[in-house]
């Protein structure tokens, strides 16, 4: 059964049983004091917004039997898989492999990569380790969707206008119609995260539309209890 999303630019219309929620790098390297994010210089407690929003919607997408697929940023301990212009950034000492509060940062299998506890990926949610900022890059996530018969992604997750923005420009190049949900997004820069919103939805919706958690609990709610088709 179809459903449709009040989003901008246009109404999006979708399919459950052909639809897939993406939640990008939602970890604590990004979300906590002493990961990476804030090796950077950021304030992390700015992503802390877009926790709440993306409950809801992973509640309602669970409950609708949609598919959920959950990424993490990060890379083998031998930084075989990452490039040296990427570990540079950053002061020294609080780099992509440096010891950190939570482990090595950004390493995979340290307690920083991990997806935080209030948003932690359930029995049969797949979880995607990718090297780069985009989901598509070096994964399998593109099979994954076309063996499922998925043709539409809502995303959630940070940062806005890196990883976020980036996979759906790696989706839209691939022919599935994208859906991002605002504020279960957010950046260390409010304004980049409003500018790439508005890029995303730009020009009758250059790479896809844009929606809210609440619009999107709400249409799913007809197809809870196995009702989606």
């Amino acid at each position: 059964m179809a459903a449709v999303i009040p989003a901008d630019p246009a109404p999006f219309a979708f399919t459950p049983a052909r639809s897939a929620l993406v939640v990008i790098d939602m970890q604590r390297d990004f979300l906590e004091p002493g990961g990476f994010g804030e090796s950077l210089g950021n304030d992390v407690s700015l992503l802390a917004s877009a926790i709440a929003p993306c409950q809801a919607v992973l509640a309602a997408a669970r409950a609708a039997g949609m598919l959920v697929i959950h990424t993490r940023e990060g890379h083998r301990p031998d930084l075989s898989d990452a490039p040296p212009a990427k570990v540079e950034r950053g002061p020294p000492g609080m780099r992509i492999g440096d010891p950190g509060p939570m482990g090595r940062i950004l390493i995979r299998g340290e307690p920083g990569h991990d997806i935080i506890t209030a948003l932690a990926p359930i029995a049969g949610e797949p979880v995607i380790d990718k090297p780069g900022k985009g989901a598509f890059y070096a994964t399998e996530l593109e099979p994954m969707l076309r063996h499922r018969g998925i043709e539409a992604l809502f995303v959630a997750g940070v940062t806005t206008e890196v990883c976020v923005h980036t996979t759906v420009r790696e989706a839209n190049d691939r022919g599935f119609r994208c859906l991002v949900i605002a504020d279960a997004c957010a950046s260390y820069f409010p304004q980049f995260h409003a500018t790439a919103l508005a890029m995303i939805a730009a020009q009758g919706g250059i790479f896809g539309w844009v929606s809210d958690s609440t619009r999107i609990a709400a249409a799913l709610n007809p197809h809870r209890e196995g009702k989606a088709a």
